[in-house]
């Protein structure tokens, strides 16, 4: 059978960088994982207990496709917990995922060749969703000067239906303050451009709280996921909010798409939004491995960083190192076992002079895969 031609998107590269790591590990070595986004802990005991509750009294069949009433409802108190904001849980939507999150709303809110802004680097799935949907992704180059995230300005002379900005954002952790996000929600409502906020970050903050979209309108859709703050990136949970507007167009879709999110998934969600003391426990990691790797890299000579507002990413520039990061990146992987993301992922235009570093993992494998990037970068004569 033939290929479509909106189905042939570019490889997420994470994911190649992930199975050379893995056969690398197959083969006898021990090998650093700095390359993915994923917390090395695993879903809080209080959600892996309440499944094996469930598991033994319940059948765990379909939900109602807009997901758990209880699960939505906890979901909606977690806005007035972290933003003051009255949510009304109706407009609470689980998803498989906060990729399934993206689907639905790209489905409900635009058609066929609609023109969606979104800053460059940026989390490189949005752009390769968009086109097998037969969106058109518009990615805007954004400036150190604003933090490597959209402004208005970048926004100007631009067609466009919609705009996504993510905050704090992967691949640089950098976070938009209120003043910038209002401005960036007043210019796309000022061309009736629908407006994405990708919040599934919030929670790995560190000098300050992330601003919602919805602490600014009503009018914006906004998706999170259990995957990152709650660490339960292979459970595929995640959340819309949306406007009351645009409910029945996502439950239809969510009926035909996907049915439901995972019964289990939900249940184990719902805990894990109550298990406070383990995920403040896993914050007190990231801010180690943060403090670690914002004086680790530039040892290193990796020394051309943001630091961090949240999320557990460090981005580099290695232009001055590399004309080719995902070589660079091998190199890295080969000689020193550590396995670290280039930025061509992210950003396809200046991409070939960045890498991204997690710090997801331990703080023992954090300080081990600095060393061994240290002496990698010494035995070239780049590192102290």
């Amino acid at each position: 059978m033939r290929n479509s031609s909106r189905g042939a998107v570019d490889p997420f590269i994470v994911m190649d960088v992930m199975e050379a790591a893995r056969q690398a590990e197959a083969a006898g070595r021990h090998i650093i994982h700095m390359e993915v986004g994923q917390p090395g802990t695993p879903a809080p005991a209080a959600a892996r207990d309440a499944l094996a509750r469930a598991m033994q009294d319940e059948a765990l069949g379909y939900t109602v496709a807009l997901g758990l009433p209880a699960l939505r409802a906890r979901i909606a108190k977690l806005y007035g917990e972290w933003y003051n904001v009255d949510l009304d849980p109706a407009r609470v939507v689980v998803t498989p995922g906060s990729s399934g999150g993206f689907i639905l709303a790209f489905s409900a809110l635009f058609d066929a060749g609609d023109r969606v802004a979104l800053g460059a680097p940026g989390y490189p799935s949005y752009r390769q969703i968009m086109k097998a949907m037969d969106l058109v992704p518009v990615e805007v180059q954004t400036s150190a000067e604003n933090r490597l995230q959209l402004a208005p300005q970048d926004l100007a002379g631009l067609d466009y239906q919609g705009v996504m900005v993510a905050s704090p954002a992967n691949p640089t952790g950098t976070m938009l303050g209120k003043p910038e996000l209002a401005a960036l929600i007043d210019a796309a409502q000022g061309q009736g451009a629908s407006f994405l906020s990708d919040e599934i970050y919030h929670g790995i903050e560190y000098d300050q709280p992330a601003v919602s979209a919805l602490e600014i309108s009503d009018d914006v859709c906004v998706i999170n996921s259990f995957s990152k703050y709650f660490s339960m990136t292979g459970w595929r949970a995640g959340w819309l909010v949306l406007p009351e507007a645009n409910l029945r167009q996502v439950e239809r879709l969510a009926q035909n798409m996907f049915i439901c999110a995972p019964h289990a998934s939900q249940v184990a969600a719902l805990a894990a939004m109550d298990a406070g003391d383990e995920l403040e426990a896993n914050m007190q990691v990231y801010r180690r491995n943060r403090a670690l790797m914002l004086a680790g890299l530039p040892q290193a000579g990796f020394d051309r960083i943001a630091p961090p507002d949240g999320a557990f990413y460090v981005y580099a520039d290695v232009s001055h190192l590399t004309a080719d990061s995902r070589a660079f990146a091998r190199e890295i992987l080969d000689e020193a076992g550590v396995a670290v993301t280039p930025g061509l992922d992210f950003d396809p235009a200046r991409g070939a002079g960045t890498l991204r570093f997690s710090y997801a993992r331990s703080t023992a494998d954090i300080a081990e895969g600095l060393e061994r990037l240290r002496a990698f970068m010494r035995a070239r004569g780049l590192a102290e």
